[in-house]
């Protein structure tokens, strides 16, 4: 597979995506969702979730910090700051995801460790305050020391979505193509492995775990997938496939699912690039296991959240889009 500098060094395409300016959604119908930048200038947008106040907490990778975001106005202020930044020569990586556990935030840190030239801990960062962090449970440690099954180049490997389930934490390493499961204490366990599959978005109802696949490069519409599963049961199901890169997965209202599509994979790029800009798309799983484009023209999104009948889109490049009419 090469070196992993080498490799390492190719996906820092991703970082020159930040500087791709967005384009307008395009507009459909009158009844349509409606698109509105509520959001620019953050510093590498990556993960969010809805805080206990209904509130969206977003990371910025590039900043190495958490901001709160009003979903009614946009008005931005740090909640949290000082958790290690991105490695620009790598592309991905710092904070990338944010969960809750009642009121204490609970921050993804990946990317950062000595294997890839840093000297930062890869892991799940509890924040304490404003400014101070602990480190709760040591993912990059736990990587190394217990490799998976399918091929990687990066030990301490690439962890993209966290979710909070049943009083612990999920997380997705989609370079070591698996599921972590984290309780409070900082125990780490393997929950589920897979093949080539690309694991990135997590959502949770009941014990249920969906999660999306992104598939292997060139990541095709047909390995774009939305999948279901439990702890105690071998079986993955099938809930929808057809997406483009697909990063995210939500519930919105009435327990209607969606995904993201990151979308286009530029032919012969490197894994771990970014999809073309503006392909992406806001999609809706049906019941017959196919997706339904809601908007499209997205531009490089990688997370979504739901607050009622509204979606809320961030981007790559630092953009938070609010989707009416979902």
């Amino acid at each position: 597979m090469g070196s992993a500098p080498r490799k390492l060094l190719l996906l820092s395409v991703a970082l020159i995506a930040m500087f791709v300016p967005s384009a307008a959604t395009a507009a459909g119908p009158s009844g349509d969702p409606t698109t509105h930048r509520l959001v620019a200038g953050l510093q590498g947008g990556s993960g969010s979730t809805i805080g206990p106040d209904r509130a969206l907490y977003v990371t910025e990778s590039a900043a190495g910090k958490i901001t709160r975001v009003d979903p009614r106005t946009g008005a931005t202020t740090t909640y949290a700051s000082g958790l290690p930044e991105l490695i620009p020569a790598v592309g991905f990586g710092g904070p990338v995801d944010i969960a809750f556990l009642g009121r204490t935030a609970y921050v993804l840190v990946t990317l950062v460790g000595p294997d890839v030239g840093g000297s930062d801990v890869v892991g799940i960062y509890r924040v304490d305050g404003p400014d101070r962090f602990t480190v709760v449970a040591d993912l990059g440690a736990f990587s190394i020391a217990n490799p998976p099954a399918t091929d990687f180049f990066v030990p301490s490997g690439v962890q993209y979505a966290l979710q909070a389930y049943r009083g612990g934490l999920l997380v997705t390493d989609g370079h070591h193509n698996r599921v972590l499961r984290v309780t409070r204490d900082g125990q780490i366990t393997e929950l589920r492995a897979f093949a080539n599959i690309v694991p990135t978005g997590l959502e949770v109802l009941g014990r249920t775990i969906y999660m999306a696949e992104a598939g292997p490069v060139p990541h095709l519409p047909e390995d774009g997938k939305v999948v279901a599963f439990r702890p105690r049961s071998a079986a993955v199901r099938d809930v929808a496939a057809g997406g483009r890169l697909l990063v995210d997965v939500e519930f919105g209202r009435g327990h209607r699912l969606y995904a993201l599509s990151q979308g286009v994979f530029p032919p012969g790029n490197p894994e771990g690039s970014p999809a073309e800009p503006n392909t992406g798309a806001l999609v809706k799983a049906n019941r017959d296991g196919t997706f339904t484009v809601l908007v499209d023209r997205l531009n490089q999104p990688t997370s979504l959240e739901f607050i009622g009948k509204t979606a809320y889109v961030v981007t790559l490049g630092g953009e938070i889009w609010r989707i009416k009419g979902v």
